[in-house]
């Protein structure tokens, strides 16, 4: 079983209840409330006294997406799904330009969700499940493992974490704080000694006591792309000494409140190491929540979880149907 499927099966199980299920999109709402508000005041601004979508209410569209953050590439498709619309049409007004861009911009995250199968590999039976965590320092990558380590927990699992991150002090010792309020177990070393060796004692140990899944965290330095690469790749290969298939995982953390920056980080990183999942931070307090849109269209790798709030419990496994509806509202007949 994969960390996804851990999580999945969990809110499966919560799924059951019908109030769970409003708990959650209750929470998603409130967390892409700001992106909302500074989406739809721009929209009412481009169709203020304007009856029909013509070329100038596209034209005037499609600045309100790039400046929402979605994307140059992804705002382009969105602007010329519509014109197909439009031409089919013949006539659409603009009271139904909310309901076409619900529908175009739902259409186009389910088809980014289905062109992947990035999910890693699971770990096989009796052995942890590694996950290697990258992202630029400040995305909220210490923090994001932190809450994962406290969900698995609190699910049954025993985690261990790895702080190979040793350029920073301060980031040994958040991921320390951490690891104790979570309740796993913390490998580490004095600051500047080689990450893969934190890796690989990691998972040393891991298999050793029999651990259930281990995060491994990393520098988060964009200092050159080619010393990134082989950075990564130095603790992938030292990982798969100890454990052939590991890194099962390699989650990418991205700040969502940096907007445009953070397309360039999935960039880079992306290039230099094979990321298979995404994890898109601090959406709770930025009107640049358009950057998840973007994001899932131009990288093809899955969104596994956002952070929406400080607390434990809000970094929330990614629904793009949640998200969609609280981007929307209830979807406008």
């Amino acid at each position: 079983m994969g960390l996804f499927d851990i999580f999945k099966s969990k809110k499966q199980e919560e799924s059951q209840s019908e109030q769970a299920q409003a708990d959650q999109q209750e929470a998603i709402n409130a967390g892409l409330e700001r992106t909302k508000e500074g989406f739809f005041s721009k929209l009412a601004r481009t169709i203020a006294g304007r009856s029909t979508v013509d070329a100038d209410v596209l034209d005037d569209l499609e600045e309100v997406l790039i400046t929402s953050d979605v994307g140059v590439e992804t705002t382009v498709k969105i602007i010329e799904r519509i014109e197909a619309r439009v031409a089919r049409d013949k006539y659409i007004n603009t009271a139904e330009l909310h309901s076409i861009l619900h529908d175009e911009i739902a259409l186009l995250m389910e088809e980014a969700e289905g062109t992947t199968d990035c999910f890693g590999l699971d770990a096989k039976e009796g052995e942890p499940y590694v996950v290697m965590v990258v992202g630029v320092n400040g995305a909220g990558k210490t923090t994001t493992i932190g809450k994962l380590a406290a969900q698995l927990t609190r699910a049954g699992k025993k985690v261990y974490i790895g702080a190979a991150d040793t350029f920073r002090a301060a980031a040994i010792d958040q991921l320390a704080v951490w690891a104790e309020r979570a309740g796993a177990t913390m490998i580490r070393q004095e600051m500047g000694s080689d990450p893969a060796s934190v890796a690989f004692d990691t998972l040393r140990s891991a298999v050793a006591n029999n651990a259930d899944v281990v995060l491994i965290d990393t520098a988060g330095r964009l200092h050159n792309k080619i010393g990134l690469m082989n950075e990564l790749t130095k603790i992938r290969n030292v990982m798969a000494k100890v454990i052939p298939d590991a890194p099962h995982e390699v989650m990418l953390v991205l700040d969502g409140s940096t907007g445009q920056n953070a397309f360039e980080q999935a960039r880079q990183f992306t290039q230099a190491t094979q990321v298979t999942s995404l994890a898109i931070t601090k959406l709770d307090g930025t009107a640049k929540g358009g950057v998840v849109i973007g994001i899932s269209d131009a990288f093809k790798v899955p969104i596994r979880y956002i952070g929406i709030g400080e607390g434990i419990d809000d970094l929330r496994i990614f629904d793009r149907r949640q998200f969609v509806k609280a981007l929307f509202g209830e979807k406008k007949q």
